[in-house]
């Protein structure tokens, strides 16, 4: 998840603690602490949360710094300071660090994500004169996709390369690495689908039209046991209940596509909102309106979603 340093940040991290999630119930995010105070993070600097490896990413613009925490207390584990380093990549267990191209390739290095160690130092060959749609990398997978050009998906413990025509696989706005699954998610035009890493199509949806066209993964959330999808969507435009400005919450399953069960407007009764610690009160039309952010406590078996307003609303069953 990447945010601008001057969000308030809900991670599952934080919820998890049950002192820290009570203070967002009572409506009290004051009563969290702030941090990385001494980062320089303004745009384009950033912070990324990754809980998959219990670490947290900052990078600092203003001397081209890149530094690891550890997510379990914030301590400082290391940092990587280079200007030619354009960009970081980071999948379980390692880091991706992306150089400047050159005009035939790009160089590469995989860092070991607790100490940042080396592990390998390569460079891909590209299509000269082709920009770049994205590098990615899982485990001992890369994928290059360049502009007008085929998917290529290269294992770098032995160099083997799979390439997946450009017709089939086109550059989505953004992946989500199904760890557990061995499987990756792409968005693109607000549809998802689930991919393995021999470029085949796996999951198409059918029903799970994304709210947001540039895919804002901050409305998505994926279970720990990676089978089931939570996301921001359009409401269903057949459904007579619906209302023009609010979207649906729909829950499905990754393997097999399934809707299993949404909120929308039309099933009120069946997720009621809590609102104790508000002031005010708002329909569940408006509440389902302009969600910026959403998540969900599988301990609890509650929905957190937040919206423009800096509202905090919780679905519970």
């Amino acid at each position: 998840m990447l945010c601008q340093c001057n969000c308030f940040f809900i991670t599952s991290s934080f919820l998890n603690f049950p002192n820290h999630s009570r203070y967002v119930r009572r409506g009290q995010p004051d009563a969290g602490f702030p941090l990385f105070e001494s980062e320089s993070l303004k745009w384009p600097g950033f912070v990324e949360f990754d809980d998959v490896n219990g670490r947290v990413l900052t990078y600092s613009a203003q001397d081209s710094t890149y530094k690891v925490f550890d997510l379990k207390n914030y301590t400082l584990l290391y940092l990587v300071s280079d200007k030619n380093v354009q960009e970081i990549k980071i999948s379980p267990g390692i880091m991706l660090l992306i150089y400047a191209r050159t005009s035939s390739s790009v160089p590469l290095k995989i860092l070991s994500i607790d100490d940042g160690t080396v592990l390998k130092s390569f460079s891909h060959l590209l299509h000269r004169n082709k920009k770049v749609d994205f590098i990615e990398q899982f485990n001992e997978k890369l994928l290059v996709k360049q502009e007008g050009e085929n998917l290529q998906i290269l294992d770098v413990r032995n160099f083997q390369l799979t390439e997946v025509s450009r017709t089939e696989f086109m550059t989505p706005s953004a992946f989500i690495f199904l760890h557990e699954l061995q499987l990756f998610l792409t968005f693109r035009n607000r549809a998802v689908s689930v991919w393995n890493f021999r470029g085949e199509l796996v999951t198409s949806f059918e029903d799970h039209l994304l709210w947001h066209p540039d895919c804002n993964t901050n409305n998505i959330y994926i279970t720990s046991d990676q089978d089931l999808i939570i996301s921001y969507c359009k409401a269903d435009s057949t459904d007579s209940t619906s209302e023009e400005n609010a979207g649906s919450i729909n829950i499905s399953s990754i393997l097999s596509g399934k809707c299993l069960a949404k909120i929308n407007t039309g099933n009120s009764n069946a997720c009621k909102e809590r609102k104790k610690a508000w002031k005010f009160r708002n329909t569940v039309s408006e509440a389902l309106e302009d969600i910026t952010a959403l998540y969900y406590d599988e301990d609890r078996d509650e929905i957190y979603t937040g919206n423009r307003h800096g509202l905090v609303h919780v679905w519970s069953s």
